[in-house]
């Protein structure tokens, strides 16, 4: 049996897109009851970007260490009321496309889906042409045509809501918010 829904948490998948990872992080940090899945390329993101830890004590991080993503456990009993992916790399956005789960974040997109659990998904590719902040500054970004229909094909995922700016995201965020606070 799930537990109760206010004892339920936010889950956060990092992945390793540096498209708007600082602005994630921030509304990552302001989430309570917020645990992170950091897979091994956000572990090469945090450390390019210079990050420290900006969460609260009560979150939990999980890491990319096991060979068969053992915290994805966790959806099974009930710990999520949703999932947030944001930023996510144009390599998972395909892997989660085409139903490819390997690593600790294309199981958690996954393993959600097989239980329900609603989706938030802010993926990096989702215009023809953007700028996106580097470690060194901002660059113009082209997303190739594959990348973005990959981002059109989870548009037709069960319970994932895809997000295609920080604005889109922040709102998709306190809509569910208010969805859970039952208002």
């Amino acid at each position: 049996m799930s537990e109760e829904k206010n004892a339920q948490r936010w889950a956060w998948v990092l992945t390793g897109s540096g498209h708007f990872f600082d602005e994630c992080l921030e509304i990552m940090g302001g989430l309570e009851n917020c645990d992170i899945f950091v897979s091994k390329a956000a572990e090469e993101v945090l450390r390019m970007y210079g990050h420290k830890k900006p969460f609260s004590e009560d979150t939990q991080i999980y890491r990319d260490t096991t060979a068969s993503a053992v915290p994805v456990g966790q959806f099974y009993k009930g710990r999520y009321h949703t999932l947030v992916m944001a930023p996510v790399s144009s390599n998972t956005v395909a892997k989660c496309a085409f139903g490819i789960s390997d690593n600790l974040a294309t199981n958690i997109f996954a393993q959600a889906g097989k239980c329900r659990v609603p989706s938030i998904y802010f993926a990096c590719d989702t215009a023809p042409e953007l700028e996106s902040m580097a470690p060194k500054g901002l660059v113009k970004v082209y997303p190739r045509k594959v990348d973005l229909e990959n981002v059109e094909r989870l548009k037709d995922f069960e319970d994932t809501q895809v997000v295609d700016s920080m604005a889109a995201l922040e709102a998709a965020i306190r809509a569910r918010q208010t969805e859970l606070s039952g208002k």
